[in-house]
């Protein structure tokens, strides 16, 4: 089975460096990390990753927005994304459900159960 390649847009230093620790150390997959949504937007084209974890709220550009670019990107189109966030009312998740994420990883989440989340929001085996 070939190694999982996880792109991680988040401006939260804090949360790149758990994340990429957790899916690195105790799954064995690549992450990738992006500060912006411009940034991820341009990793996601080069990278090709497996799969996107999204911030939906971050500066300059929101995680809705990147999400909205890497919809209409023939490159992109087709990567699964997951939103990061800490919104977690029935109203956010109904409009969340509707834009076309396969999910939600809620923050603040348990490191510990972090690979299982993540493979489960992209129907991955472990």
């Amino acid at each position: 089975m070939s190694t999982k390649r996880v792109l991680v847009i988040d401006d939260e230093e804090a949360i790149q460096a758990v994340i990429q620790g957790c899916l690195e150390d105790i799954a064995g997959w690549k992450v990738l990390l992006a500060s912006s949504g411009k940034e991820g937007l341009h990793l996601a084209e080069v990278e090709k990753p497996d799969g996107i974890l999204l911030d939906v709220s971050m500066p300059q550009m929101s995680g809705i927005e990147a999400l909205k670019k890497l919809q209409v990107n023939p490159l992109t189109q087709n990567i699964p994304v997951a939103f990061l966030t800490a919104k977690v009312q029935s109203e956010d998740k109904k409009r969340f459900s509707q834009l076309g994420v396969v999910g939600l990883l809620t923050k603040p989440f348990n490191p510990m159960n972090l690979v299982n989340l993540v493979a489960d929001l992209f129907g991955w085996e472990i």
